[in-house]
């Protein structure tokens, strides 16, 4: 495996991907390393020397590394190469990417329940989309809130017709994450749906300093992943599967089933989904916790169509 520059420990992708080759290792009885890129500089050297290791299957991760992907995957045609979150075509690459925003929209839908202030936020690193996927999710989820139950929850952070919000330019710099949450606050947002990577970490400050704020976290189980500090203030994450994901693939590069087709995440596979609302679970109703359960049974369903221009196909 490569990472992107956002290292391993990114309490992103990077760590989730990682995870799940460490389990394919485990269960599989292969063997697994990873080469961790620190700057940008490191991406392409990295995926050239994993291509050139020997080994049978090569999983890169983020768009970052997808033109990297792309060209050594077209010189190393009996390598499998995977590349989470972005899709690269090739004849031996297979895309693992997931569609956030039905479950974004099921954590839209929570925010504007248990807001007090009657304002939620998000931002995200950069405006890309696997990026802006989460973001329209979760602003359609709060408007689905509104019309559900005649309220007027604003969602500031992003505007899913122009397609354009607010965005910190990077994913490791925490400090942006902490000014920019901050700002957010002082609007009256008291949920923040941060889509940036490391950065997330420093919003998770904001709202512990703030002290009637919490936060969604992305890609993997916040109240997991964080520093123990942060437990009291995450009140769910957006899910991603990638550790199943990552076994799955590896399974198949290694029993020779392996293809290009894209893996796609949704909630009817379980490729994506919402964390349990650990320690703010008193601050979720009853009522509110059952219209959540429905309005996932209903996405997959097909009785509520979840939308955005990212959307992964």
């Amino acid at each position: 495996m490569v990472t992107n520059s956002g290292g391993l420990e990114d309490r992103s992708f990077n760590q989730s991907s990682w995870a799940g080759l460490q389990q394919a290792e485990k269960d599989l009885g292969i063997g697994a390393r990873v080469l961790v890129s620190t700057s940008e500089t490191d991406l392409e050297p990295n995926v050239e020397l994993a291509a050139a290791s020997g080994c049978g299957f090569v999983l890169t991760v983020g768009y970052e590394l997808a033109p990297s992907t792309e060209k050594f995957a077209a010189a190393n045609p009996d390598t499998d190469f995977a590349i989470v979150d972005e899709v690269v075509v090739g004849d031996n690459i297979k895309p693992i990417v997931f569609d956030t925003a039905q479950a974004a929209f099921l954590a839209g839908y929570l925010a504007a329940g248990v807001s007090k202030t009657g304002v939620v936020a998000t931002f995200g690193g950069g405006n890309q989309p696997p990026v802006t996927l989460f973001m329209d999710g979760f602003v359609d989820g709060v408007a689905y809130y509104n019309t559900a139950h005649g309220t007027k929850v604003r969602a500031l952070g992003w505007d899913k017709k122009k397609q354009d919000g607010l965005f910190t330019g990077d994913f490791e710099d925490t400090a942006k994450g902490l000014t920019f949450a901050n700002n957010l606050i002082d609007q009256g947002a008291d949920v923040i749906l941060p889509v940036a990577g490391q950065v997330g970490e420093g919003a998770a400050a904001a709202a512990l300093d703030a002290g009637n704020t919490s936060i969604i976290w992305v890609d993997n189980d916040g109240y997991d992943t964080l520093p123990a500090t942060y437990k009291s203030i995450v009140l769910s994450s957006v899910l991603k599967n990638t550790a199943d994901a990552v076994v799955e693939i590896a399974g198949s590069s290694l029993d020779d089933t392996f293809t290009n087709d894209a893996f796609v995440g949704t909630l009817e596979n379980g490729g994506v989904d919402i964390a349990p609302f650990h320690d703010l679970e008193s601050s979720v109703s009853d009522e509110l916790s059952a219209e959540i359960d429905a309005l996932r049974a209903d996405i997959i369903s097909g009785a509520v169509t979840v939308t955005s221009p990212s959307t992964p196909k």
